[in-house]
């Protein structure tokens, strides 16, 4: 009866809400009982309707003030509209399978054991934690205007920047999924302490990296 009962405790399934209560034991869970298609499905939705208030919250001043024709600001916002909605159902997709794919990587050359589902249900998990910081953000912008890139959350936000830049990298959300990641990566993907934590802030920098090369190109000079 023993056996049986720690057979059942072992194979509990993984909870999205117990990444913000206790997320060492859901990645405990997700090694034991990966779970893939209800979390991403839910994660996919908490995406969509953050980026929806993204989409609403863009209005035609932003645009002007990027350098577009006011005789263009219209068809372009439309169009950014639904690009920005459709976007935010696809990409938490693509995100999860690459990273799990590099983690993969990793593992194997590390000797993990991991597998790539275990990997792909815990990135699935984490990116709640994003999701969640998506939708506060863009719901306060809907309520309160200004710059959608800006999360009201980081160091740009608090500080009244103009442009989001490296301080806007710096957000409570993106330093929560760094630290989930860790966890995640020593709990779930059995790699060590100084790997979990090396492969975590790599991934981390690299998301900075992509943010201020984007910040740049909308700062370029137009031809």
């Amino acid at each position: 009866m023993e056996l049986q009962n720690e057979v059942n405790v072992q194979k509990e399934k993984p909870s999205l809400f117990g990444m913000f209560t206790n997320p060492v034991q859901q990645f405990e869970r997700i090694r034991e009982n990966p779970k893939i298609w209800v979390p991403l499905v839910i994660v996919s939705i908490l995406y969509a309707i953050g980026t929806i208030f993204m989409a609403f919250s863009i209005d035609a001043s932003t645009l002007i003030d990027q350098g577009l024709p006011e005789d263009q600001v219209e068809i372009v916002l439309t169009i950014t509209k639904i690009t920005v909605a459709i976007t935010g159902i696809i990409s938490p997709i693509f995100g999860v399978l690459i990273s799990s794919a590099i983690q993969l990587a990793i593992a194997k050359i590390a000797g993990s054991s991991v597998t790539f589902k275990q990997l792909f249900s815990m990135n699935t998990f984490i990116m709640v934690i994003g999701a969640v910081g998506l939708i506060l953000n863009m719901a306060i912008r809907y309520a309160i205007g200004g710059d959608v890139e800006i999360y009201v959350t980081s160091l740009a936000g608090l500080l009244n920047q103009d442009k989001a830049g490296f301080f806007g990298s710096i957000e409570v959300f993106g330093i929560w999924t760094l630290i989930i990641t860790a966890l995640g990566l020593h709990k779930t993907g059995q790699f060590s302490k100084g790997l979990a934590w090396t492969v975590a802030i790599v991934f981390f920098l690299i998301g900075i990296g992509f943010g201020l090369i984007g910040t740049l190109l909308q700062g370029a000079p137009k031809l």
